[in-house]
């Protein structure tokens, strides 16, 4: 049978929308259709302003619609069906977790290879509705795991820390997310000689963002700041923005900036002396954001959970520490400040681990090891 893909991605959210998950994957798609490969996503149109069809920087891209709202996720009942059919005449199917219809889409794909990206475990609150939907989406991974030729996560670290670890035991092959080199920028962001502490990401609840906040108050500098960058306006669950600001009260070092385009982010990191990914839950499993900055050379400060505190142990290059925890984010601040890294050092040393150049090649040889 001739194929119409060479690789088809599927995901519940895709570009235009920005998250960790839809950014990893749209960098491994756009460079393997800038090596020749003929990439399809298929995703859900979860803003009805979205045309159903279009190419964005060489890869094909179909929306499903939709037709309710679940928490985070999207209900699309073509969308399965819709993935399935492309599987079947495509060299590789790649999955990425979470995903509701992971199993069922697993199961209709037949005989063509699946790879499961796993970008990490839904974790919601103790409520029987969230613990039911929890449920739900561990089933379905479990079956889309079992039917999976290779499951990918962010890093081992995470991997045996899963909940799903044993499903994977013998199938996973650990590759880094797609991180961007972002150096190069100007620090337009910065206000003064102070400690310049950031944050760039959604404004959501796994990001712990209230506690950094915290942290960063007890600070005694009035020169100081806390740059805070990311959308709470167009978020699928949720912003806790309000939350985030409760904890500024009327502290003017705290700047909320809003959505920044990927055109400023060389700027904003620019700006930095820290970079603070301080996640609370396994929703986080490794943290692009904070690699990007790592390479443009500002440390990191990054929460004590498998998958996100490895980057830092890794390269040396910052401190980890304990998730809800804003003394220990206080006196990491501190430490960073009283002793600052080498940054051309680290800067180098995370370059040497990471980048997206590395991460499309191991993709693009799994997908060619596997589609024959």
């Amino acid at each position: 049978m001739s194929r119409d893909h060479d690789v088809v991605m599927a995901l519940t959210y895709y570009s235009p929308y920005v998250s960790g998950l839809t950014e990893a994957a749209r960098v491994v798609a756009e460079g393997l259709a800038a090596a020749g490969r003929r990439v399809l996503v298929v995703t859900t149109r979860h803003d009805p302003s979205l045309p159903v069809e279009e190419r964005i920087n060489g890869v094909e891209v179909r929306r499903t619609p939709v037709v309710a709202r679940l928490g985070k996720g999207v209900i699309s009942p073509t969308f399965p069906l819709a993935v399935a059919a492309a599987a079947r005449r495509a060299g590789v199917l790649n999955l990425h977790l979470p995903l509701l219809e992971a199993g069922p889409i697993a199961l209709l794909t037949r005989r063509t290879p699946v790879v499961l990206t796993y970008q990490c475990d839904v974790s919601l609150s103790a409520d029987r509705a969230d613990r039911v939907q929890q449920s739900v989406m561990d089933r379905t991974a479990a079956i889309a795991i079992r039917r999976s030729a290779v499951v990918v996560p962010s890093s081992d670290d995470y991997a045996q820390h899963s909940r799903l670890a044993a499903e994977m035991a013998g199938k996973s092959q650990a590759i880094a997310p797609a991180c961007l080199d972002r150096a190069g920028g100007r620090p337009t962001f910065r206000d003064g000689d102070g400690l310049h502490v950031g944050f760039v990401g959604r404004i959501v609840e796994e990001k712990g963002l209230e506690y950094l906040v915290e942290g960063f108050r007890r600070l005694a500098d009035p020169t100081a700041r806390l740059l805070v960058a990311g959308d709470h306006t167009k978020v699928a669950g949720g912003s806790v923005v309000e939350r985030v600001r409760r904890a500024a009260g009327e502290d003017p070092r705290v700047r909320l900036l809003g959505f920044l385009p990927d055109e400023s982010l060389p700027d904003f990191y620019a700006s930095l002396d820290v970079f603070a990914l301080p996640s609370v839950n396994s929703f986080e499993a490794f943290g692009i954001v904070q690699v990007e900055a790592m390479m443009t050379g500002v440390p990191a400060l990054a929460s004590d959970l498998p998958g996100v505190r490895i980057p830092v142990r890794r390269t040396g290059f910052g401190v980890v520490v304990p998730p809800r925890d804003p003394a220990a984010i206080h006196r990491a601040l501190v430490e960073l400040q009283d002793h600052p890294a080498d940054r051309a050092a680290g800067a180098a040393e995370t370059r040497r681990w990471y980048g997206a150049a590395a991460s499309i090649e191991q993709y693009g040889r799994l997908f060619d090891s596997l589609s024959g």
